[in-house]
């Protein structure tokens, strides 16, 4: 690594800056670095993401997931990463928003064990559900779905993961976010979208479920 990596919490933090967010604090920072080097690490082992160069991994995984985790809405208390593969968006928001508690779901047994180890080594409070989430019968305040395999189908079961009252967060582009939408049903109205950084076409999407939702 040319910087060093030590400057893995300082890059981070120009990169949100440039995307006009808020810089982490010291704790947050030196967590988020511990996070990207094992994540880097690991991504060299059992293909996390396809993305490789350290610089693209911050920007298109890291920066993302920071600037969903600081748009949920604060009344929630228990959230879902649904099929969180090498941590994202469910491990930010625990680092950031440390009063939810995340459960991680993730079926593929390489990337729920490396999932174990970033929850041990960071010293979060998270729990790994290393099966299918859809197997889940926990109802959730909020659920997360960002690059999951079969997205719409993904939604559809996710959604009834959510409790009344609770919220759906989607993490997708604006000509999927229609498709995804009514696949999660019609017991959910959607706000307007929230542009996330790295181009227009990434947003995120809270649909709120109806309060007297069947379940």
């Amino acid at each position: 690594m040319s910087d060093g990596e030590s400057s893995l919490g300082e890059r981070l933090n120009a990169m949100l800056a440039q995307a006009g967010l808020a810089p982490l604090n010291a704790v947050k920072a030196g967590r988020f670095e511990s996070y990207i080097s094992l994540f880097v690490r690991w991504n060299a082992r059992i293909n996390l993401t396809s993305v490789r160069d350290e610089d693209g991994i911050l920007s298109r995984h890291f920066v993302e997931s920071i600037a969903c985790a600081r748009a949920l809405p604060t009344a929630i208390s228990t959230l879902l990463d649904f099929g969180s593969g090498g941590g994202f968006p469910g491990i930010p928001i625990a680092v950031c928003r440390p009063e939810i508690e995340v459960t991680l779901a993730e079926s593929q047994g390489k990337k729920a064990a490396f999932l174990q180890e970033a929850v041990r080594v960071l010293g979060i409070s998270a729990n790994v559900h290393a099966q299918r989430a859809e197997l889940l019968v926990t109802r959730f305040d909020c659920v997360t779905l960002r690059a999951v395999d079969k997205m719409a189908k993904a939604v559809e079961a996710a959604a009834r993961l959510v409790a009344p009252g609770g919220w759906l967060a989607l993490m997708t582009t604006r000509v999927n976010l229609g498709g995804l939408q009514a696949a999660a049903g019609s017991v959910f109205s959607w706000a307007g979208v929230v542009p996330l950084p790295g181009g227009e076409e990434r947003v995120l999407a809270l649909g709120e479920r109806a309060v007297n939702s069947p379940a």
